[in-house]
């Protein structure tokens, strides 16, 4: 007679100070500086590195970062050179907007890479750096003690056995699977922006020419804009970030549709000529989401488990690194001064949240004809351009200088739509339609509120 099969067992417990969950650049972050402060750091990823991930543009101000965490040779190795972001004007014109005019540039430059490379070498460097970091470990649930703090979590390996894991701190790192979010209900839609993307791999696209070879191009078309990032060997990240409304409109393969969005641009459909796709084509449903609190009595999200937007400035890997390093700084404070944890995580909240206002003001705008107008049309009075530049960077939280100038920068922007009147009004009322439509996405995060 056959013996039945064996059941995985009873839970493991481990005890630990502070649990990171999501082992993307914000979560391996965290957990590489916490290790270093001498905590001891359990940090969990549902998959296994290498895993494809959208998001391959980094920012200048990511490479500070990386530079602290002593990775920065490391990224230059598996990174292609991006010295600016370009917007197309018309079919052959570009503004191209170097990042060494950024006002106090202290990197003029930033990289694109290929996310599977890039999170693997951070969650590697945690490992290196004293973190005990797991992969194919997925977390299911939080408990919470009667005094409202995170005290267990109940995680599962890819063979089904169950792992207890006691901390003194959580930080989660989950992404759009935003786990303290979800469990306390506290992911919202966005109520001021909405959009959806299809997006895929391609080699032969033709590049720029000369030291442009390397920029992202961000191309707006009728129904949203795309986006065309070169990267090593050849390969080009290219996609289409929609209103949800157009994205509805798709019939038969996911290619087809990208492939005829593309089309509809000459800019960037003549760049495709000789291209071939060497990645599935993806489709992620509406994605603007925020959650209602960014921290709680021992815990704290950072990255997109807090909030997601819109990729159009590439914010999306800065922010998170951004507010690790953060976290990091307000989790070794509250566990060494129990009493300062308020203080802490009120002036962390305080500082993120202005930073991501400013991008979300320029996202909100983007597809607009204003905004258009002005990116077409850009004039350096007063160095407002220069603090465009700086956002695009993503200087946005300290620097005084930029932060004066982007108001400034809106008090244009608002004088523009004055004498745009008629198409601002349009752009607004087609920018508040969207927040209504709903379009599934496929494959890479689920959890879309």
């Amino acid at each position: 007679m056959d013996s039945p099969a064996s059941s995985p067992g009873p839970a493991a417990t481990l005890d630990v100070d502070v649990l990171v969950v999501g082992g993307g650049p914000a979560g391996s972050t965290a957990a590489t500086l916490l290790a270093r402060r001498g905590h001891r750091v359990l940090l969990l990823e549902k998959a296994r590195h290498p895993r494809f991930h959208i998001g391959e543009s980094l920012l200048p101000m990511n490479l500070p970062i990386l530079e602290r965490l002593g990775v920065l040779e490391q990224v230059r190795a598996i990174g292609t050179h991006k010295p600016g972001a370009e917007f197309p004007v018309d079919d052959v014109n570009y503004n191209t907007f170097r990042f060494d005019r950024a006002i106090d540039a202290r990197f003029g430059y930033a990289f694109q890479v290929k996310r599977e490379e890039f999170d693997q070498l951070l969650f590697e460097h945690a490992k290196a750096s004293g973190v005990d970091a797991r992969e194919q470990v997925k977390v299911e649930r939080i408990e919470f003690g009667a005094d409202g703090r995170p005290h267990a979590a109940i995680a599962t390996d890819a063979d089904g056995r169950e792992l207890r894991v006691r901390m003194r701190y959580l930080v989660d790192a989950s992404g759009r699977d935003t786990l303290i979010g979800a469990q306390l209900k506290l992911k919202k839609k966005n109520a001021l922006h909405q959009s959806a993307a299809i997006f895929s791999h391609f080699t032969g696209v033709t590049r720029r020419d000369g030291e442009d070879a390397g920029n992202i191009t961000v191309q707006r078309f009728a129904h949203g804009w795309m986006w065309l990032i070169p990267l090593r060997n050849d390969v080009m990240s290219i996609g289409a970030v929609c209103f949800p409304e157009y994205l509805k409109t798709r019939r038969g393969d996911n290619e087809g549709f990208l492939l005829r969005t593309l089309e509809s641009e000459p800019a960037a459909w003549d760049r495709m000529a000789g291209a071939e796709r060497v990645a599935p084509v993806h489709v992620t449903g509406n994605y603007s989401y925020t959650c209602s609190r960014m921290t709680g009595p021992g815990w704290v999200m950072v990255g997109d488990a807090y909030a997601f937007v819109d990729p159009v400035f590439s914010s999306g890997v800065y922010l998170g690194m951004n507010s690790a390093e953060q976290a990091a700084d307000v989790v070794d404070g509250a566990l060494r001064e129990p009493a300062r944890e308020a203080a802490l995580q009120r002036a962390m909240e305080k500082r993120l949240k202005r930073g991501l206002k400013h991008f979300q003001w320029f996202i909100y705008r983007f597809t607009t004809p204003v905004m258009r107008h002005l990116f077409n049309n850009p004039r350096n009075v007063w160095q407002v351009e220069q603090a465009v530049i700086s956002m695009l960077a993503g200087d946005v939280f300290d620097n005084r200088k930029v932060l004066r100038r982007l108001r400034l920068f809106r008090m244009i922007y608002t004088l523009t739509a004055l004498q745009l009147a008629p198409q601002a009004f349009n752009g607004w009322l087609r920018r508040k339609r969207q927040v209504g439509v709903s379009v599934d996405g496929d494959t890479l995060q689920p959890g879309n509120p």
